[in-house]
């Protein structure tokens, strides 16, 4: 089995979660790789946070670990009964429609 080589150089993606006047919202940008999420779970938790939104308009990747977080999050989401806006950049779009997203 092959494995991608450990980045050495900081992340070129961006996990955030903003109080906004329109709710909590989580933010991706950029190219979001396994140590974008890794920094978001060390600074916010493995659960879902209740979100309002979900901003991935600017994203131009995503890792495996970032479908699985955006995928956690919608599926709290749903769970609860409470709807998500999402922004999707079509980098996102096709990533999460096939993922069943």
């Amino acid at each position: 089995m092959s494995s991608a080589p450990a980045r050495t150089g900081p992340s070129r993606g961006v996990v955030r979660l903003l109080n906004t006047s329109a709710g909590r919202v989580l933010c991706l940008a950029g190219e979001v790789d396994a140590a974008s999420v890794d920094s978001f779970v060390a600074r916010y938790g493995r659960e879902p946070m209740p979100v309002d939104g979900i901003d991935a308009g600017s994203v131009t990747g995503l890792s495996l670990p970032a479908v699985d977080l955006v995928l956690d999050h919608l599926s709290a989401a749903e769970r609860a009964g409470r709807p998500v806006r999402v922004r999707r950049s079509p980098a996102v779009e096709s990533l999460l429609a096939a993922a069943g997203g």
